[in-house]
């Protein structure tokens, strides 16, 4: 059993690898960093945020986050504004623009990704709709 499950995680670990390399290939700009998109995306999943919430939630360091946080800024996609109650901490946003931006970059993913399933039999897409689930459950954890 120990044999045949390593074989699986060596061959779930290549095919998500891979996945995830053919999808960051169809970004929209490239100017942007993952590390970028990924806070954006928790931006819009969440709502607005404090510096330290979005590192704590990207699993970054705060001072990363600043980094992060800087440049969305210089692009347009999010804005920081005083914390409502609490003068030492401020509010991380995403904009109109940091939302349309978001939306382009997974319309283009989507697109690619429909496509290849378009390709496979209705029963491949069912047992791929269910291992979605079971991997999302796995990255959960």
């Amino acid at each position: 059993m120990a044999t045949e499950q390593h074989g699986l995680s060596s061959k779930l670990r290549l095919a998500v690898v891979r996945l995830n390399r053919r999808l960051r290939a169809q970004r929209t700009n490239s100017s942007v960093s993952l590390t970028q998109v990924s806070a954006l995306s928790t931006l819009h999943k969440c709502g607005p945020l404090t510096p330290g919430e979005l590192a704590a939630k990207e699993g970054v360091q705060p001072p990363s986050m600043t980094r992060v946080i800087a440049a969305l800024e210089e692009f347009g996609f999010a804005t920081r504004s005083p914390h409502p109650t609490d003068g030492r901490q401020a509010i991380v946003e995403l904009t109109g623009e940091g939302l349309s931006y978001l939306e382009d970059e997974i319309t283009a993913r989507e697109a690619w990704l429909d496509k290849r399933l378009a390709e496979l039999e209705p029963d491949e897409r069912a047992l791929l709709s269910e291992a979605a689930e079971i991997i999302d459950r796995m990255a959960g954890q």
